[in-house]
């Protein structure tokens, strides 16, 4: 039996250290294939040059958000354009189909401000614009050195104006509507045929509904001057406009139809010619009437209004001149008008039939139409038709031809050459001969005035009084008499307050009260004076009446008797008595003055007054006493504070308290420990 030997395994070699190099190289891999895949989509934008724009440094930027990078830039095959390769992000790559819009973004200095300031420091990119909407991929696009107007997924309009001077329109100016900026406009261009210019605008949405048939498009930079007969009128659109430019749109009549694309608007001067313009669809929708004037006509023109009380509800067509048939060789001024239905008050729609039967129904009542002057101003004439109460009567030509006649009326107009002749006439009248004398008079009474020699000596004494009057105002009396004045006035002020201090008024008006009083006590008295003579009068008739003698005789009696009286026991006795008692009544006040009695009384109010002055010194230091009582209540609350719950001296104390109770216990401990081993005290242990 042939036993042979075993196969050696191609495994047994194999070591698993070569599995690292072998996950390295996978792992490699993956991230180049990462790498590759997200590396974005190359695409191709062409420019007119490339300025600003570096390869590897340029960034391609969607909302400011940086979506991819520039990494090549070159020429394109014939060398008209630049050539800019870029990578864009693969997530953004969907959207870029042929709506797609890529601009060069760099710093830009223009009447409307500066725009691309953020560029100074990032450099110059490439912005991009797209709708939201995916579609077929492109990878060439066409680029622009500036952002278009109507960028991708923008809601709006394009439409077209036309101007025959192309200093109304420029690139970038606003687009307006009741002075909201609603659009921008482009770069203007001349036509094929080079006789009118032509730009594109854009209207964002949703204003772009409002444009219509009805409109119209006028210049509303710079400013205009107007003279009317409400005076100087300035018209100033705004700052922006007359700086940058711009073309402002409206409305001048209802009923507009919506416009196709294609259509080409007319830019006007003004607002007022704009709206002139609305009445240019008259020529084929509106009716046409003819009015003979027999008066001249010079200032009216094609194109001037027609006039219903202040309304303009048309205008001239033409004129013509007619030869009466009259057989006179007279000639007459034909004017065609148009008229608008609908501006006259008649229903909107209504035709030819209807506006001729209003017009004869109003000739029936008065209607005229007349020659008018346009404004105080210019020489122009327009059409009025009015209603005159006393208007001839007159019919209305319905069948006239070529067309419906209205009657006519004089006109009102100044006639400027009578005006001329009376002025001259009353110039003539004016007596030019006597003023002339009158003023050569008046002229030598002035010149002989100012050659007197009272009217040259008028300077120097002027100069002497003002000299006079310099002297007077410096004197040191007149400077000192402010301050006299101020401090008799002072002086006034001290005595009136004196006066009111002291009551003066009220103390004279109580004397005159007094006075008062006093004199209606007299007055009562008096009216008891005649009574009082009266009296008198009877006591000396009385008195004359009486018996001297006897009177004599009887006193003489009564003095005998008094002796007698007086001369009695009794009466010498009265004198001692009397004597008696006055010296003990002054022994008995001597004895109280020895007593001290007024000493004591003294010595009495004097303990009261003391007793006052100690009362009073007391009551003045009760505010002190008070305020001591109070920061004494202040430091007791606090020290009460001081031992509350959180007070700090509550936590020292409390803090102390533990410290003892712990030492405490380490006395309680080593005494215990002492005890169970006296020998620790000697060995440590």
């Amino acid at each position: 039996m042939q036993v042979s030997a075993r196969r050696p395994s191609p495994w047994r070699n194999l070591s698993l250290v070569w599995l690292v190099p072998l996950a390295a190289l996978l792992v490699s891999l993956g991230v180049a294939w990462q790498a590759y895949s997200d590396r974005g989509v190359l695409i191709s934008i062409s420019f007119e040059n490339a300025s600003g724009i570096a390869a590897n440094e340029t960034t391609v930027r969607y909302r400011d958000v940086v979506i991819g990078r520039v990494e090549k830039v070159g020429f394109s095959s014939d060398l008209s354009k630049v050539s800019v390769q870029a990578r864009i992000d693969k997530d953004v790559a969907p959207y870029l189909d042929a709506d797609a819009a890529f601009w060069v973004v760099r710093p830009e200095v223009s009447a409307r401000g500066i725009s691309g300031l953020n560029t100074v420091l990032s450099g110059v990119y490439i912005e991009g614009s797209w709708d939201q909407d995916p579609g077929l991929p492109q990878t060439v696009f066409e680029g622009a050195d500036r952002a278009p107007l109507a960028q991708p997924g923008r809601g709006g309009r394009r439409i077209t104006l036309r101007t025959d001077d192309g200093r109304m329109v420029s690139e970038g100016a606003p687009v307006l509507f009741r002075g909201i900026e609603v659009g921008r406009l482009e770069k203007p261009r001349l036509t094929v045929s080079g006789d009118s210019i032509v730009v594109d605008a854009f209207i964002e949405a949703p204003h772009d509904r409002r444009i219509n048939s009805a409109t119209r498009f006028w210049d509303s930079s710079g400013f205009s001057v107007s003279i009317g007969p409400s005076g100087l009128s300035l018209d100033v659109d705004s700052i922006a406009s007359l700086v940058a430019g711009g073309i402002e749109f409206g409305s001048v009549f209802d009923g507009g139809n919506p416009v196709g694309p294609g259509t080409v608007f007319d830019i006007h001067a003004d607002e007022a010619a704009a709206r002139r313009t609305a009445f240019a669809r008259t020529l084929s929708g509106g009716v046409a009437v003819s009015v003979a004037f027999d008066e001249s006509v010079a200032g009216l023109a094609s194109g001037a209004a027609v006039q219903l009380r202040g309304v303009k509800v048309g205008e001239v067509s033409s004129l013509n001149a007619s030869i009466r048939d009259s057989g006179e060789a007279e000639v007459q001024l034909i004017a065609k008008l148009l008229l608008e239905p609908a501006l006259m008050g008649l229903p909107r729609g209504a035709g030819e039939a209807e506006a001729l039967d209003f017009l004869e129904q109003a000739v029936e009542n008065g209607l005229r139409a007349r020659l008018a002057s346009a404004s105080l101003f210019s020489s122009e004439l327009i059409v009025e038709l009015v209603t005159l109460e006393d208007a001839a009567p007159a019919d209305f030509a319905r069948n006239a031809e070529p067309f419906p006649q209205l009657p006519s009326a004089p006109s009102n107009l100044p006639d400027f050459t009578a005006t001329a002749e009376g002025m001259l006439d009353r110039i003539n009248a004016l007596p030019v001969e006597e003023l002339m004398a009158q003023t050569i008079a008046t002229l030598s009474s002035i010149e002989n005035l100012a050659a007197a020699d009272s009217t040259r000596q008028a300077p120097a004494a002027a100069l002497a009084l003002l000299e006079d009057t310099r002297a007077l105002v410096t004197d040191p009396g007149t400077r000192a008499l402010p301050g006299e004045l101020q401090a008799a006035v002072a002086d006034m002020r001290a005595l009136l307050a004196e006066l009111q201090q002291g009551r003066a008024a009220a103390n004279l008006a109580s004397a005159l009260e007094k006075g008062s009083e006093a004199a209606a006590g007299i007055a009562d008295a008096a009216e008891d004076l005649p009574a009082l003579i009266t009296a008198f009068n009877a006591l000396a008739a009385k008195a004359n009446s009486l018996e001297t003698e006897e009177l004599i005789r009887s006193a003489r009696q009564l003095m005998i008797s008094a002796d007698a009286l007086i001369g009695t026991e009794d009466a010498r006795a009265l004198p001692p008595a009397l004597t008696g008692a006055l010296e003990e009544m002054q022994a008995t006040l001597e004895e109280l003055r020895q007593g001290g009695l007024v000493e004591n009384a003294n010595a009495t109010m004097a303990s009261a007054r003391g007793a006052a002055d100690t009362v009073a010194a007391a009551a003045e230091g009760l505010p002190a006493l008070s305020a001591r009582l109070e920061r004494l209540v202040a430091q007791s609350e606090a020290l009460i504070a001081s031992y509350g719950a959180r007070s700090s001296f509550n936590s020292e104390t409390l803090d102390a308290l533990r410290e003892i109770r712990t030492a405490a216990r380490a006395v309680s401990q080593l005494a215990r420990k002492i005890e169970r081993d006296p020998n620790s005290l000697l060995f440590g242990r």
